[in-house]
């Protein structure tokens, strides 16, 4: 039977391995540490659920739900409370409701009169080259202005990337934005006019899309794919070494017993790409994957921090607060996340989650726990009029979070093709491909097992007599 080496356990790995296992295709998950789900952790202590990494899942295309309910999963899903769509910005030190309709925009005091005249100019601008690349930051103050860049996106980017946008691609970071300018001329002539295009796709725009976790957090959907596919799983086996021979790839790991090899018909390359230089690519053919290791990951802290009600001044009747870099502060924002689910705190108690670090300030990111926590609490006494101590605190720094699709982006990209297309068999997938949500990682597994499938099928040939491990003696 042909088979198939996924590398990296994260959600992408372990969605494609679950739906190549469904098509009855065998797979191995290798993964270098001692559990699978990557940045998906959660945690519940003293009444509280903290989320290491992401906090929701965005259902942004219909297979979100439908991997939900093939895993069994509908009656442990949970959708973020209606009540908690307000979305903060803040300004002059203190956080502004984001307005959510075109009349509540003009009555705003989150932008100024003239730039929400600049705004209606928007249409007339003539669109940029197609062949000239340009950054987020440029892209905005030619389109829309400079404040619309300090106030809306700077933070919204914050928020998303821990980005910076004048060091991020519009074309490759933002590809809806950037492909709006390019067929419609104009954005908001795009937003009206691609409603219905997007609508056929059966694709819900990440601003409207509904938001959801599980019972006791994001951690319950790798866990359920790790049950699924239990048996296909190696921990603790660090893949050092892949080649290609003939028609299929040796895979050489190291675990603390030495080393082992295998051999499989095609391959998946699901961890991040700051990984590669401890993988070696060999092949009849040049290949070299090594510049894929300068896509910068800034680090990033999470510090979800729990009060008493009463101690926080501020309603938290929202999703959260973005915080643009121009109003100073430490943290780039902070999610109300008890006000989203339920059960993220005691009775009693509020939970707020708060990050640090970033492109915007990336030596915040690496400051001791108790150093973090006092700046996080810190700009929340400012921001939200917190009082008292904090009656929880989970601190976790992510030293490579979130790849950056900066401008120039497109030579990794091409070089990804050309990889793929020179080993035949060889696949890259995850967040630094196809997009950094939750939902982008999801789907980029799915595309990745229905691309091997294919592959399979175009390219069958007679099984050999045996696919069983080859030990070695090679030391760890």
């Amino acid at each position: 039977m042909r088979s198939v080496a996924i590398v990296g356990g994260g959600v992408t790995g372990l969605t494609a391995a679950f739906r190549l296992r469904q098509r009855g295709i065998p797979v191995t998950l290798y993964e270098a540490g001692e559990r699978v789900g990557g940045v998906i952790q959660s945690v519940r202590q003293d009444g509280y659920l903290a989320e290491f990494g992401p906090n929701s899942l965005l259902e942004t295309s219909p297979k979100i739900p439908a991997l939900v309910r093939d895993l069994g999963l509908e009656h442990r899903r949970i959708y973020s409370d209606p009540r908690a769509e307000n979305r903060y910005l803040v300004r002059r030190g203190k956080p502004v409701l984001l307005p959510s309709s075109p009349a509540a925009f003009f009555g705003t005091k989150l932008f100024s009169l003239r730039a929400k005249l600049r705004l209606l100019a928007e249409p007339m601008i003539r669109r940029c080259p197609e062949s000239r690349e340009e950054s987020l930051a440029e892209f905005v103050i030619r389109r829309l202005g400079r404040e619309f860049l300090d106030y809306a996106i700077n933070p919204f980017v914050a928020g998303v990337y821990a980005g910076d946008p004048a060091r991020l691609s519009v074309k490759h970071a933002f590809p809806k934005l950037h492909a709006l300018e390019q067929r419609y001329g104009s954005l908001i002539l795009g937003q009206f006019l691609g409603a219905r295009e997007r609508k056929k796709r059966g694709e819900t725009p990440k601003q409207d899309a509904k938001k959801l976790s599980f019972d006791d957090g994001l951690q319950v959907l790798t866990e359920a794919l790790q049950t699924q596919i239990h048996d296909s799983i190696r921990l603790h086996s660090a893949v050092v070494s892949l080649q290609q021979r003939s028609e299929s790839f040796t895979i050489t790991t190291r675990n603390g017993k030495g080393a082992e090899q295998r051999s499989h018909d095609a391959v998946l390359f699901a961890a991040p790409t700051h990984k590669l230089p401890h993988l070696q690519l060999t092949s009849a053919r040049s290949l070299d994957w090594s510049p894929l290791a300068q896509i910068y990951y800034p680090p990033v802290a999470s510090i979800v921090l729990g009060f008493r009600r009463e101690d926080v001044a501020h309603p938290l009747d929202g999703f959260g607060m973005l915080i643009p870099e121009v109003e100073r502060f430490n943290i780039l924002g902070a999610l109300f996340s008890s006000s989203l689910f339920p059960n993220r705190a005691p009775a009693g108690y509020v939970t707020l989650t708060c990050y640090l670090g970033g492109a915007r300030a990336p030596e915040l990111a690496l400051l001791e726990s108790d150093k973090a926590a006092e700046l996080a609490v810190q700009d929340l006494r400012r921001l939200l009029g917190v009082k008292g101590q904090p009656t929880f605190c989970h601190h976790i720094l992510f030293a490579k979070a979130i790849p950056q699709y900066e401008v120039g982006f497109g030579r990794f990209k091409d070089l990804m093709n050309e990889l793929e297309a020179k080993a035949p068999g060889l696949f890259l997938a995850d967040h630094y491909r196809d997009g950094i949500s939750l939902g982008d990682s999801i789907l980029s597994g799915e595309r990745a097992a229905e691309r091997i499938e294919q592959f399979l099928k175009l390219n069958a040939a007679p099984e050999p007599a045996s696919r069983s491990a080859i030990p070695t003696t090679a030391a760890a």
